[in-house]
């Protein structure tokens, strides 16, 4: 019997802030995966090792996390001012599906750098030593990010002296800017608040009813108070992770919580969109010892933040969940801003599972409405690998 052979297709493989994900132009996959579809799908299922019901990807590049499980697509820009347009695929773990409901924020520091890097910026734009401004189109949410990216002799310069919480080694800083991060999801309206409120009474039938702040913002997120659902805000991941009661509950909540926002008609659609919303809650300052062993002491935060992403707590913060945390403490009343004790502030300091993250915000109130002109934070990027990845030819 005659198998088809392996083909070869132009990839990086790069971390961005604390995922790592593989990282395509447009232009090098097959014909049939370059547009939207079950093909391009099938592709990247295969390429990420999906779906695997060991739940490990060992037959692909995944690496068996929410972080570690994803896929960029990226293209010369076709929007005015933009220097490309970033597409960004969740891959999910065990099920044969791709979301594109949302971006990443983590994998959007790696952007600019892949951009420079594989010829997708005019080269007049890049200095040869200082700092290089990429704009990116944000396809799946429809929004601009602006990454700074630093520059040495001509090339993007990688290492540097910037550490960030929950990854090991340090590299260069990249600034990333959000602009307008509200995100304008189908079926929310565009609204930052969806509901008209900083605070809803949720209510999950068969869970209880919960206070939550229901947020479009850099990604939809639901916030709620850590003491109201039984814990402390200091959890590390096995605390969550390790009680399938506690997941599920989770995923109930976010389930009642994405219709209560707009993102879905029923809870049985959830199902289907695991990337978005996502679910955090919040607890004024405490000090814990993050995973690495690093203490975090109260005075060293404003607040503290565990969020969960496909199902799973996240072993430190989603890029996205970040510009939420930052929007959400910016705007006086919301739980995140009174969990970091009220009042008005342009920037907040949170404590997550592997450490500290600050993020900036400028929010204002127009006409009785919130608005956000945009979220500010650093993250870090590395190309790990470069070269091709290899999929069988009848795999998509």
């Amino acid at each position: 019997m005659a198998h088809a052979p392996q083909i070869k297709i132009p990839a990086t493989y790069m971390r961005g802030g604390t995922s790592k994900g593989v990282f395509f132009r447009l232009q090098d996959l097959p014909e049939r995966a370059q547009a939207p579809g079950p093909a391009r799908d099938a592709l990247l299922l295969r390429v990420i090792g999906s779906p695997d019901p060991y739940a490990k990807q060992i037959d692909g590049m995944g690496g068996a996390t929410s972080s570690t499980s994803k896929a960029v697509i990226v293209s010369p820009s076709t929007r005015p001012a933009h220097d490309v347009d970033y597409l960004f695929g969740q891959v999910s773990i065990d099920k044969p599906f791709v979301d594109w409901s949302g971006n990443c924020g983590n994998l959007s520091a790696a952007v600019g750098s892949f951009a420079i890097a594989s010829g997708l910026v005019d080269p007049s734009r890049i200095p040869r030593s200082g700092v290089a401004t990429v704009r990116i189109w944000q396809v799946n949410i429809g929004k601009t990010i602006i990454a700074h990216v630093p520059i040495s002799e001509g090339e993007v310069q990688e290492t540097g002296d910037f550490e960030l919480d929950g990854v090991t080694f340090p590299a260069a800083e990249v600034q990333l800017e959000f602009l307008d991060p509200a995100a304008d999801e189908e079926g929310a309206g565009g609204a930052m608040f969806p509901t008209g409120n900083l605070v809803d009474d949720l209510d999950v039938p068969g869970v209880g009813t919960f206070k939550a702040t229901l947020i479009n913002a850099g990604i939809p997120t639901i916030f709620l108070e850590a003491g109201e659902i039984g814990y402390t805000g200091t959890e590390l991941q096995d605390a969550i992770n390790g009680d399938p009661h506690a997941l599920q509950r989770f995923e109930t909540i976010r389930a009642w919580g994405a219709v209560r926002m707009g993102l879905i008609e029923h809870v049985d659609q959830a199902a289907g969109r695991q990337h978005t919303p996502k679910v955090a809650f919040v607890a004024p300052p405490a000090s814990y010892t993050a995973s690495s062993g690093k203490v975090v002491g109260a005075a060293d935060i404003d607040v503290l933040v565990r969020a969960l992403s496909m199902g799973k707590l996240h072993h430190a913060m989603m890029g996205t969940a970040a510009v939420a945390i930052g929007t959400a403490a910016a705007i006086p009343g919301t739980l995140v801003n009174l969990a970091a004790g009220g009042g008005e502030r342009t920037a907040v300091r949170f404590g997550h599972p592997s450490g500290t993250l600050r993020v900036g915000a400028e929010a204002r109130q127009v006409d009785g409405q919130w608005t956000v002109t945009k979220a500010i934070m650093s993250r870090s990027a590395r190309i790990l690998m470069e070269g091709s990845v290899r999929v069988p030819a009848d795999s998509f």
